[in-house]
């Protein structure tokens, strides 16, 4: 017992030297010291390895663990990047990271700043600030916002945000059509989940659970890595039949 705690100082206290010389945040020095025996493993997976391995599923893995450790990271580098450089491009950035944290004010109105003179219609500044707006509950602002992309701006995502839209608006049938043209061309289970909510909230209890199985066989079949995230959408699905 005595010999294997040695060993884990010994290892806790390498990685440390290691997050020093590598310039890590300075958050993985207390997962490595305070979340023992796991802390210095998560480190290893999310730091070392990737950096040994390479290759994209490692990165994706590093990123992840990362964000679950330190949520508030990318908003800190996005918001000291546009305090350097106050470029559209950083002030996108940190849009986004708002938004990934709930701070959809925020969000707002950095998008809104940024889609200014000849970045008016940038398509992406547009769909940000729309998404932003029905989560702020301000659907007929989103909907003058997104009826100003252009053709080459009406993606999939854009379409899942008109599609909300409608539903906010109490237009069900418009709801409908867009949601079923998303659900048809966007990847992954947001779409499919989102419209089963629609259909669970409007009365259509058995598409609705049909919506939702079809989710849970796609599931069993994801990648470990994605399923985390599908499972925000059928849980989503689930928690409107359950209230419908």
């Amino acid at each position: 017992m005595i010999a294997g705690f040695g060993l884990s100082l010994i290892l806790a206290i390498a990685l440390c030297v290691h997050a020093v010389r590598t310039g890590q945040q300075p958050f993985w020095l207390w997962v490595i010291l305070l979340l023992q025996p796991l802390g210095p493993l998560v480190y290893i997976a999310a730091i070392i390895l990737p950096g040994i391995m390479g290759g994209t599923t490692a990165r994706k893995f590093a990123s992840a663990a990362r964000e679950t450790l330190d949520p508030h990271r990318e908003y800190r580098e996005a918001k000291a990047a546009l305090d350097d450089a106050p470029t559209v491009r950083h002030q996108s950035r940190l849009a986004a990271a708002a938004a990934g944290l709930g701070r959809f004010d925020e969000a707002e109105q950095l998008y809104a700043q940024a889609a200014q003179g000849i970045h008016a219609d940038d398509p992406a500044l547009l769909l940000g600030r729309a998404i932003a707006l029905i989560e702020l509950s301000r659907p007929a602002e989103a909907l003058v916002v997104l009826e100003r992309l252009e053709p080459s701006g009406r993606t999939a995502a854009a379409t899942l945000a008109l599609a909300r839209t409608y539903e906010a608006l109490d237009r069900r049938a418009e709801a409908e059509a867009a949601f079923l043209s998303a659900v048809q061309r966007l990847p992954g289970l947001e779409a499919l989940g989102r419209h089963a909510a629609f259909m669970a909230r409007n009365g259509r209890r058995a598409e609705a659970q049909e919506a939702l199985t079809e989710m849970d066989k796609r599931l069993s079949k994801t990648n470990p890595q994605f399923r985390r995230e599908g499972r925000i959408w059928r849980d989503l699905a689930a928690q409107a039949l359950g209230r419908a």
